[in-house]
């Protein structure tokens, strides 16, 4: 399948930071101890994709440069609103699956929150590889297919339990998927990124003890358990620290864009407008916003 092909979870014009995060503290509060944990505390460049109003871009202080990536233009307006006084960042509408960003450009990279709408993951992955310089870092989550619910469920029979010991990614809603463990494994080892770390995430992720039991204790246990339990992949969300182990120089590429028509890394930037000097293509930033998608 082609990437012109490739379905893709589009957010536009969605209210997310207002409408889906709130009453979810319990959530952010544990995602934020897992990413403060396994990314590399400072480099040159880095790259959220499918970074959204850009929740997590305080955590990236270490960075000289910061690349806030999503596919809905929407929600990278919200995130400049809220970060454009910091000249470190650069807001980019793009395509996962076509970054407009050179081979070897960035220290670190991360998806969170975002496998879960992926449909090709080997593609993906690959596109993330060709960006992250070797020994450079990828950090990923993923929506685990095996958590102790669905092992429960499946063990007692439950009518439409999935099973949860197949490799398959589990499509459940149009455009959300999860996925075993083992299978995102083997997708990342399949482009050259080796798990240097991980964490088990969200085990307290459950209605009726959210209602009950205080979220800064919840919090606190989370913490506690993520490296420990995370042998067992059994909570809800996996998060996995990976190492770029392909062959070359280690050093991050001075080019920082690619253009994502011909994909040359000739590109000559004039203000508000990129052209590409081997097609002549060329693309331009809106409202602070570079607009870099092929189509």
């Amino acid at each position: 399948m082609s990437e012109k092909n490739l379905p893709i979870m589009d957010y536009e014009g969605s209210r997310w930071r207002e409408e889906f995060w709130r009453g979810r503290e319990y959530e952010d509060a544990v995602e934020r101890i897992a990413v403060s944990a396994l990314l590399p505390p400072r480099g040159a460049r880095l790259v959220e994709v499918g970074a959204g109003f850009g929740r997590l871009a305080d955590l990236y202080r270490g960075y000289e440069q910061v690349i806030l990536l999503d596919y809905a233009r929407s929600m990278l307006k919200d995130a400049r609103e809220r970060l454009g006084h910091d000249a470190r960042f650069i807001f980019v509408a793009a395509d996962l699956y076509n970054l407009p960003l050179a081979e070897n450009a960035l220290d670190t990279a991360l998806t969170i929150r975002v496998l879960h709408h992926v449909a090709n993951i080997p593609n993906a992955f690959a596109e993330v590889a060709r960006v992250v310089r070797p020994r450079g870092t990828y950090l990923t989550d993923f929506a685990n297919k095996r958590h102790l619910k669905a092992l429960v469920k499946y063990h007692l029979g439950r009518r439409n339990a999935v099973n949860p010991y197949s490799l398959e990614p589990y499509e459940f809603v149009k455009l959300n998927f999860d996925y075993h463990p083992s299978y995102i494994s083997k997708e990342l080892n399949a482009v050259g990124f080796e798990i240097r770390e991980e964490r088990a995430v969200s085990t307290f992720r459950i209605g009726g003890v959210k209602r009950v039991v205080p979220t800064s204790l919840l919090v606190s246990m989370d913490g506690t358990l993520q490296q420990v339990t995370a042998p067992l992949k059994i909570a809800p969300s996996i998060f996995f620290k990976t190492e770029s182990v392909k062959h070359g120089d280690a050093r991050v590429n001075e080019n920082l864009w690619r253009c994502v028509k011909c994909h040359a890394e000739k590109i000559a930037l004039n203000g508000t407008t990129m052209q590409c000097n081997a097609c002549g293509v060329e693309f331009f930033q809106n409202e602070g916003i570079w607009e870099l998608k092929a189509n």
